[in-house]
């Protein structure tokens, strides 16, 4: 007795390497969305660290508010390469003690079709100069 391919069978032929694209195409997309997540929250983390760094340093009764932005520049671009960043300090007051306040800006890399967009981050250290 001949078996008899049924009719479904037929129709399937060829359909793997159409379903191997599909479901490639799929996974590549994934894994880009996940290494975009991975570098921005990479920039994120490296800014903050940088921004404290930076906000602690100034915030010494020896130091200055410029050497609290250089220090945290300095952290910045040495973790980031040469990524440009911008950073700014100012003092503020925050129930009653006084703080210091470092921004750090800078642009987040591309991996989609996403545009580059910038990242800001803000931290803070009690200042020593003002007695907080």
């Amino acid at each position: 007795m001949r078996s008899i391919p049924s009719l479904g069978a037929e129709r399937d032929r060829g359909s793997a390497p159409v379903e191997f694209v599909l479901v490639g195409i799929l996974v590549v997309l994934i894994g880009l969305a996940v290494l975009q997540l991975v570098l921005a929250l990479h920039v994120r983390n490296t800014l903050l660290s940088s921004a404290y760094e930076g906000a602690r340093h100034g915030a010494r009764a020896d130091r200055s508010l410029d050497d609290g932005v250089a220090r945290s520049e300095e952290v910045a671009r040495t973790a980031l390469g040469s990524r440009e960043v911008v950073a700014s300090a100012a003092r503020d007051t925050v129930d009653g003690a006084g703080v210091v306040v470092v921004t750090l800006e800078s642009t987040v890399p591309l991996v989609g079709l996403w545009g580059p967009g910038t990242m800001r981050v803000e931290a803070r250290a009690f200042d020593e100069a003002s007695g907080g």
